[in-house]
Protein backbone atom coordinates (compact mmCIF):
# COMPACT_ATOMS: atom_id res chain seq x y z
CA UNK A 1 0.00 0.00 0.00
CA UNK A 2 1.39 3.25 -0.85
CA UNK A 3 1.84 6.31 1.45
CA UNK A 4 -0.88 8.12 0.11
CA UNK A 5 -3.39 5.23 0.13
CA UNK A 6 -2.33 4.47 3.37
CA UNK A 7 -2.95 8.04 5.17
CA UNK A 8 -6.31 7.97 3.14
CA UNK A 9 -7.46 4.49 4.88
CA UNK A 10 -6.29 5.73 8.22
CA UNK A 11 -8.12 9.26 7.90
CA UNK A 12 -11.20 7.19 6.67
CA UNK A 13 -10.87 4.66 9.54
CA UNK A 14 -10.23 7.73 11.97
CA UNK A 15 -13.82 9.48 10.69
CA UNK A 16 -15.51 5.88 10.62
CA UNK A 17 -14.59 5.73 14.16
CA UNK A 18 -15.57 9.23 14.91
CA UNK A 19 -18.66 8.73 13.43
CA UNK A 20 -19.75 5.63 15.56
CA UNK A 21 -18.49 7.06 18.46
CA UNK A 22 -20.84 10.08 17.35
CA UNK A 23 -23.56 7.61 16.93
CA UNK A 24 -23.83 6.93 20.37
CA UNK A 25 -27.15 8.23 22.46
CA UNK A 26 -25.76 9.25 26.19
CA UNK A 27 -27.59 8.44 29.02
CA UNK A 28 -26.50 9.96 32.08
CA UNK A 29 -26.95 8.21 35.30
CA UNK A 30 -25.11 8.36 39.09
CA UNK A 31 -25.43 6.00 41.20
CA UNK A 32 -24.21 5.04 44.73
CA UNK A 33 -21.07 1.68 43.55
CA UNK A 34 -19.38 2.54 46.80
CA UNK A 35 -19.82 3.35 50.42
CA UNK A 36 -22.90 2.54 52.74
CA UNK A 37 -25.43 2.19 50.00
CA UNK A 38 -23.56 0.41 47.71
CA UNK A 39 -25.84 -2.50 47.46
CA UNK A 40 -28.34 0.38 46.09
CA UNK A 41 -26.16 1.26 43.80
CA UNK A 42 -25.21 -2.10 42.23
CA UNK A 43 -29.32 -3.15 41.91
CA UNK A 44 -29.78 0.62 40.43
CA UNK A 45 -27.41 0.22 37.99
CA UNK A 46 -28.09 -3.33 36.90
CA UNK A 47 -31.99 -1.88 36.52
CA UNK A 48 -30.70 0.59 33.88
CA UNK A 49 -28.58 -1.50 32.08
CA UNK A 50 -31.09 -4.02 31.39
CA UNK A 51 -33.31 -1.25 30.27
CA UNK A 52 -30.87 -0.13 27.74
CA UNK A 53 -29.96 -4.10 26.55
CA UNK A 54 -33.35 -4.18 25.82
CA UNK A 55 -33.54 -0.96 24.18
CA UNK A 56 -30.41 -1.58 22.26
CA UNK A 57 -31.62 -5.40 21.04
CA UNK A 58 -34.48 -3.43 19.40
CA UNK A 59 -32.30 -1.21 17.50
CA UNK A 60 -31.72 1.55 20.04
CA UNK A 61 -32.85 5.20 19.36
CA UNK A 62 -33.40 5.45 15.39
CA UNK A 63 -30.45 2.65 14.67
CA UNK A 64 -28.32 4.51 17.34
CA UNK A 65 -26.85 2.75 20.04
CA UNK A 66 -27.78 3.91 23.49
CA UNK A 67 -24.22 4.29 25.98
CA UNK A 68 -25.12 4.64 29.39
CA UNK A 69 -22.51 6.89 31.24
CA UNK A 70 -22.38 6.13 34.89
CA UNK A 71 -20.74 7.76 38.05
CA UNK A 72 -20.55 6.74 41.57
CA UNK A 73 -21.98 9.39 43.91
CA UNK A 74 -21.39 7.66 47.00
CA UNK A 75 -25.26 8.81 47.86
CA UNK A 76 -23.48 11.73 48.58
CA UNK A 77 -24.41 15.49 48.24
CA UNK A 78 -20.79 16.05 47.57
CA UNK A 79 -19.84 13.98 44.97
CA UNK A 80 -23.62 13.95 43.26
CA UNK A 81 -23.12 17.75 41.92
CA UNK A 82 -20.06 17.11 40.74
CA UNK A 83 -20.69 13.95 38.67
CA UNK A 84 -23.97 15.81 37.13
CA UNK A 85 -21.60 18.44 35.96
CA UNK A 86 -19.35 16.31 34.07
CA UNK A 87 -22.49 14.05 32.62
CA UNK A 88 -24.01 17.54 31.55
CA UNK A 89 -20.30 19.51 30.63
CA UNK A 90 -17.75 16.76 29.66
CA UNK A 91 -19.92 13.61 28.94
CA UNK A 92 -23.18 15.51 27.07
CA UNK A 93 -25.48 13.31 27.75
CA UNK A 94 -28.76 13.89 26.52
CA UNK A 95 -30.60 12.95 29.50
CA UNK A 96 -30.12 11.95 33.18
CA UNK A 97 -31.33 9.68 35.29
CA UNK A 98 -31.24 9.82 39.55
CA UNK A 99 -30.67 6.18 40.45
CA UNK A 100 -29.28 7.57 44.08
CA UNK A 101 -30.83 8.71 47.39
CA UNK A 102 -33.18 12.07 48.09
CA UNK A 103 -29.57 13.97 49.29
CA UNK A 104 -27.98 13.39 46.25
CA UNK A 105 -30.88 13.98 43.96
CA UNK A 106 -31.45 17.38 45.39
CA UNK A 107 -27.79 18.37 45.40
CA UNK A 108 -27.75 16.73 41.18
CA UNK A 109 -31.84 18.36 40.14
CA UNK A 110 -31.44 22.05 39.82
CA UNK A 111 -27.55 21.55 37.86
CA UNK A 112 -29.82 19.25 35.26
CA UNK A 113 -32.63 22.07 35.24
CA UNK A 114 -30.41 24.90 34.68
CA UNK A 115 -28.48 23.31 31.56
CA UNK A 116 -32.06 22.23 30.20
CA UNK A 117 -31.13 18.19 30.09
CA UNK A 118 -34.53 16.01 31.56
CA UNK A 119 -33.85 14.19 34.65
CA UNK A 120 -35.67 11.32 35.79
CA UNK A 121 -35.66 10.65 39.17
CA UNK A 122 -35.65 6.88 40.18
CA UNK A 123 -36.25 6.50 43.89
CA UNK A 124 -35.41 9.41 46.17
CA UNK A 125 -38.25 10.44 47.72
CA UNK A 126 -37.76 14.48 49.26
CA UNK A 127 -40.61 17.04 48.02
CA UNK A 128 -37.87 18.94 47.03
CA UNK A 129 -36.41 17.21 44.60
CA UNK A 130 -39.10 18.10 41.37
CA UNK A 131 -39.80 21.44 42.77
CA UNK A 132 -35.75 22.21 40.82
CA UNK A 133 -38.07 22.57 38.09
CA UNK A 134 -39.67 21.57 35.00
CA UNK A 135 -37.14 19.57 33.55
CA UNK A 136 -37.05 17.18 36.35
CA UNK A 137 -39.18 14.20 37.00
CA UNK A 138 -39.83 11.25 39.95
CA UNK A 139 -40.91 8.13 39.08
CA UNK A 140 -41.40 7.02 42.46
CA UNK A 141 -44.22 7.82 45.45
CA UNK A 142 -42.97 11.18 47.37
CA UNK A 143 -42.48 10.33 50.49
CA UNK A 144 -45.21 12.00 52.26
CA UNK A 145 -47.69 9.90 50.33
CA UNK A 146 -45.79 7.09 51.20
CA UNK A 147 -45.98 8.14 54.76
CA UNK A 148 -49.68 8.42 54.54
CA UNK A 149 -50.44 4.96 52.81
CA UNK A 150 -48.64 3.79 55.86
CA UNK A 151 -51.01 5.57 57.85
CA UNK A 152 -53.85 3.90 56.08
CA UNK A 153 -52.33 0.77 56.05
CA UNK A 154 -52.42 0.95 59.41
CA UNK A 155 -56.05 1.89 60.11
CA UNK A 156 -56.67 -1.73 57.69
CA UNK A 157 -54.53 -3.51 60.07
CA UNK A 158 -57.34 -2.27 62.80
CA UNK A 159 -54.43 -0.87 64.67
CA UNK A 160 -54.64 2.33 67.04
CA UNK A 161 -51.62 2.87 69.50
CA UNK A 162 -48.20 4.01 67.42
CA UNK A 163 -44.65 4.26 67.89
CA UNK A 164 -42.99 5.85 65.23
CA UNK A 165 -39.39 5.31 64.39
CA UNK A 166 -37.94 7.86 62.08
CA UNK A 167 -34.51 7.41 60.34
CA UNK A 168 -33.03 11.33 60.83
CA UNK A 169 -32.34 12.36 56.98
CA UNK A 170 -34.46 13.76 54.38
CA UNK A 171 -36.05 9.75 53.37
CA UNK A 172 -37.10 9.15 57.25
CA UNK A 173 -38.46 12.76 57.87
CA UNK A 174 -40.68 12.66 54.49
CA UNK A 175 -42.07 9.77 55.52
CA UNK A 176 -42.52 10.04 59.20
CA UNK A 177 -44.19 14.02 58.23
CA UNK A 178 -46.68 12.32 55.82
CA UNK A 179 -48.16 9.78 58.60
CA UNK A 180 -48.32 12.17 61.34
CA UNK A 181 -50.65 13.91 58.81
CA UNK A 182 -52.66 11.55 58.20
CA UNK A 183 -52.71 9.75 61.27
CA UNK A 184 -55.49 11.64 62.64
CA UNK A 185 -57.66 11.38 59.74
CA UNK A 186 -57.62 7.76 60.71
CA UNK A 187 -58.34 7.91 64.69
CA UNK A 188 -54.24 6.77 65.17
CA UNK A 189 -52.73 7.73 68.16
CA UNK A 190 -48.89 8.31 67.79
CA UNK A 191 -47.71 7.62 71.08
CA UNK A 192 -44.19 8.50 70.80
CA UNK A 193 -41.76 9.33 68.05
CA UNK A 194 -37.93 8.52 68.62
CA UNK A 195 -35.26 8.76 65.75
CA UNK A 196 -32.05 7.70 65.05
CA UNK A 197 -28.64 8.04 63.04
CA UNK A 198 -28.02 6.55 60.21
CA UNK A 199 -25.02 5.03 61.25
CA UNK A 200 -26.79 2.55 64.59
CA UNK A 201 -26.64 -0.48 64.27
CA UNK A 202 -27.14 -1.22 68.32
CA UNK A 203 -30.91 0.04 69.49
CA UNK A 204 -31.38 -1.59 72.77
CA UNK A 205 -32.02 2.01 74.65
CA UNK A 206 -34.66 3.21 71.82
CA UNK A 207 -36.24 -0.64 72.11
CA UNK A 208 -36.35 -0.60 75.73
CA UNK A 209 -38.58 2.98 75.50
CA UNK A 210 -40.61 1.13 72.67
CA UNK A 211 -41.09 -1.47 74.99
CA UNK A 212 -42.72 0.19 78.11
CA UNK A 213 -44.68 2.24 75.61
CA UNK A 214 -46.78 -0.75 74.66
CA UNK A 215 -47.82 0.16 71.10
CA UNK A 216 -50.20 -1.80 68.72
CA UNK A 217 -47.74 -0.95 65.83
CA UNK A 218 -44.50 0.61 64.92
CA UNK A 219 -44.06 2.65 61.80
CA UNK A 220 -40.08 2.53 61.46
CA UNK A 221 -38.52 3.97 58.69
CA UNK A 222 -35.20 2.97 57.27
CA UNK A 223 -32.52 1.52 54.64
CA UNK A 224 -32.13 -2.40 54.66
CA UNK A 225 -28.84 -1.96 56.34
CA UNK A 226 -30.60 -0.08 59.12
CA UNK A 227 -33.77 -1.74 59.17
CA UNK A 228 -32.44 -5.03 59.02
CA UNK A 229 -30.57 -4.60 62.77
CA UNK A 230 -33.68 -2.34 63.96
CA UNK A 231 -36.44 -5.52 63.31
CA UNK A 232 -34.09 -7.77 64.00
CA UNK A 233 -33.34 -5.93 67.53
CA UNK A 234 -36.87 -5.75 68.22
CA UNK A 235 -38.40 -9.39 68.35
CA UNK A 236 -34.81 -10.59 69.89
CA UNK A 237 -36.47 -8.12 72.66
CA UNK A 238 -39.75 -9.57 72.78
CA UNK A 239 -41.40 -6.97 70.63
CA UNK A 240 -44.20 -8.99 68.52
CA UNK A 241 -46.24 -5.85 67.16
CA UNK A 242 -46.67 -5.56 63.27
CA UNK A 243 -43.75 -3.39 61.91
CA UNK A 244 -44.86 -1.27 58.68
CA UNK A 245 -41.13 -0.25 56.76
CA UNK A 246 -41.19 1.54 53.60
CA UNK A 247 -39.34 0.92 50.22
CA UNK A 248 -35.92 1.16 52.24
CA UNK A 249 -36.54 -2.40 53.25
CA UNK A 250 -37.08 -3.51 49.75
CA UNK A 251 -34.11 -5.56 49.38
CA UNK A 252 -33.34 -9.49 50.08
CA UNK A 253 -30.47 -7.40 51.83
CA UNK A 254 -32.96 -6.67 54.78
CA UNK A 255 -34.25 -10.31 54.46
CA UNK A 256 -30.62 -11.44 54.85
CA UNK A 257 -29.75 -8.80 57.51
CA UNK A 258 -32.59 -9.22 59.98
CA UNK A 259 -33.21 -13.24 59.67
CA UNK A 260 -36.04 -14.82 60.88
CA UNK A 261 -37.08 -12.32 62.11
CA UNK A 262 -37.91 -10.19 58.66
CA UNK A 263 -40.83 -12.86 58.95
CA UNK A 264 -43.99 -10.74 58.85
CA UNK A 265 -42.44 -7.60 58.43
CA UNK A 266 -44.63 -5.19 56.04
CA UNK A 267 -43.66 -3.06 53.41
CA UNK A 268 -44.88 -0.09 51.26
CA UNK A 269 -43.35 -0.09 47.60
CA UNK A 270 -43.57 0.38 44.17
CA UNK A 271 -43.04 -3.51 43.13
CA UNK A 272 -45.66 -6.33 42.94
CA UNK A 273 -43.69 -9.49 42.85
CA UNK A 274 -46.94 -11.28 42.57
CA UNK A 275 -48.19 -8.92 39.96
CA UNK A 276 -49.89 -10.14 37.10
CA UNK A 277 -48.99 -7.24 34.84
CA UNK A 278 -46.53 -9.45 31.63
CA UNK A 279 -44.72 -6.28 31.72
CA UNK A 280 -43.73 -6.82 35.63
CA UNK A 281 -43.61 -10.60 35.19
CA UNK A 282 -41.33 -10.19 32.33
CA UNK A 283 -38.93 -7.56 34.12
CA UNK A 284 -38.89 -9.43 37.09
CA UNK A 285 -37.75 -12.75 35.25
CA UNK A 286 -35.21 -10.91 33.01
CA UNK A 287 -33.40 -9.19 36.11
CA UNK A 288 -32.97 -12.40 37.54
CA UNK A 289 -31.32 -14.25 34.50
CA UNK A 290 -29.36 -11.19 33.78
CA UNK A 291 -28.18 -10.62 37.54
CA UNK A 292 -28.74 -14.28 39.04
CA UNK A 293 -30.88 -12.88 41.72
CA UNK A 294 -34.26 -11.38 42.49
CA UNK A 295 -35.09 -7.72 41.85
CA UNK A 296 -35.76 -5.16 44.37
CA UNK A 297 -37.89 -1.77 44.12
CA UNK A 298 -34.24 0.17 43.41
CA UNK A 299 -33.97 -1.78 40.09
CA UNK A 300 -37.56 -1.48 39.03
CA UNK A 301 -37.48 1.84 39.76
CA UNK A 302 -34.09 2.73 37.96
CA UNK A 303 -35.34 0.46 35.16
CA UNK A 304 -38.52 2.34 34.96
CA UNK A 305 -36.73 5.54 34.80
CA UNK A 306 -34.43 4.75 31.91
CA UNK A 307 -36.98 3.53 30.18
CA UNK A 308 -39.02 6.34 29.77
CA UNK A 309 -35.85 8.43 28.87
CA UNK A 310 -35.69 6.23 26.39
CA UNK A 311 -39.28 5.86 25.46
CA UNK A 312 -39.25 9.52 25.23
CA UNK A 313 -36.11 9.81 23.25
CA UNK A 314 -38.30 7.25 20.50
CA UNK A 315 -41.32 9.88 20.25
CA UNK A 316 -38.48 12.69 19.51
CA UNK A 317 -36.65 10.65 17.03
CA UNK A 318 -33.83 11.57 19.48
CA UNK A 319 -34.20 14.89 20.26
CA UNK A 320 -33.52 15.94 24.08
CA UNK A 321 -34.11 19.33 25.44
CA UNK A 322 -37.38 20.84 25.46
CA UNK A 323 -38.88 18.41 22.68
CA UNK A 324 -37.51 15.45 24.87
CA UNK A 325 -39.10 17.11 28.21
CA UNK A 326 -42.72 17.47 26.57
CA UNK A 327 -42.30 14.27 25.50
CA UNK A 328 -41.80 12.65 28.76
CA UNK A 329 -44.16 15.08 30.59
CA UNK A 330 -47.21 14.12 28.48
CA UNK A 331 -46.88 10.47 27.87
CA UNK A 332 -47.93 7.59 29.89
CA UNK A 333 -45.81 4.48 30.41
CA UNK A 334 -46.32 0.71 31.61
CA UNK A 335 -43.82 0.07 33.30
CA UNK A 336 -42.77 -3.06 36.17
CA UNK A 337 -43.68 -0.54 38.84
CA UNK A 338 -47.23 0.48 37.78
CA UNK A 339 -48.43 3.01 34.46
CA UNK A 340 -46.65 6.14 35.15
CA UNK A 341 -47.93 9.43 34.15
CA UNK A 342 -46.50 12.67 35.74
CA UNK A 343 -48.80 15.74 37.38
CA UNK A 344 -48.24 19.51 36.75
CA UNK A 345 -45.10 19.37 39.12
CA UNK A 346 -43.92 15.85 37.13
CA UNK A 347 -44.73 13.87 40.59
CA UNK A 348 -46.96 10.66 39.85
CA UNK A 349 -50.42 9.25 40.97
CA UNK A 350 -50.36 5.34 41.36
CA UNK A 351 -51.30 2.33 43.87
CA UNK A 352 -48.93 1.82 46.42
CA UNK A 353 -48.02 -2.02 46.99
CA UNK A 354 -47.56 -3.36 50.50
CA UNK A 355 -45.50 -6.82 50.20
CA UNK A 356 -45.01 -8.77 53.48
CA UNK A 357 -42.38 -11.42 54.15
CA UNK A 358 -42.77 -14.87 53.83
CA UNK A 359 -40.82 -17.41 53.93
CA UNK A 360 -37.67 -15.72 53.17
CA UNK A 361 -39.53 -13.52 50.20
CA UNK A 362 -41.27 -10.71 49.57
CA UNK A 363 -45.22 -11.23 48.42
CA UNK A 364 -48.02 -9.54 48.17
CA UNK A 365 -49.68 -8.53 51.16
CA UNK A 366 -52.19 -5.67 49.90
CA UNK A 367 -52.62 -2.52 47.29
CA UNK A 368 -53.71 0.70 48.89
CA UNK A 369 -55.67 2.56 46.23
CA UNK A 370 -57.14 4.95 47.48
CA UNK A 371 -56.99 8.67 45.52
CA UNK A 372 -56.75 10.85 48.26
CA UNK A 373 -54.57 9.37 50.32
CA UNK A 374 -52.00 9.05 47.49
CA UNK A 375 -52.82 12.42 45.57
CA UNK A 376 -49.38 14.06 45.01
CA UNK A 377 -48.99 17.81 45.51
CA UNK A 378 -50.02 19.80 42.40
CA UNK A 379 -48.89 23.21 41.63
CA UNK A 380 -52.20 24.94 42.97
CA UNK A 381 -51.46 22.93 46.04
Amino acid sequence: MNSKLAVAVAAFTLHLGATAHAAEVKIGITVPLTGFAAADGKSALEGAKLAVAHANAAGGINGQQIQLVTYDDQASPKEAAPAATKLIEKDKVIAGVGGSYSASARAAAPLFQAAKVPYVVAYSIHPDVTLAGNYVFRTATMGEVQGRAGAKLSSDLAKKRVVIITLKNDFGQALAAGYKDAAPKFGLEIIKEYEYSIQDRQFGALIAKVKSDNPELIYASGYYFTAGPLVNQLRAAGVTVPIIGQEGYDSEKFIEIAGAAAEGTLVTTSLDRDSASPVTAKFLKEFRAATGIGADMVAASTYTATSIVIEGLKQTGGKGGEALRKAIEIGGFNTPIGTITFNDLHEVKKDVQVQIVKDKAFRRHSVISDPVVLAPPTKAK
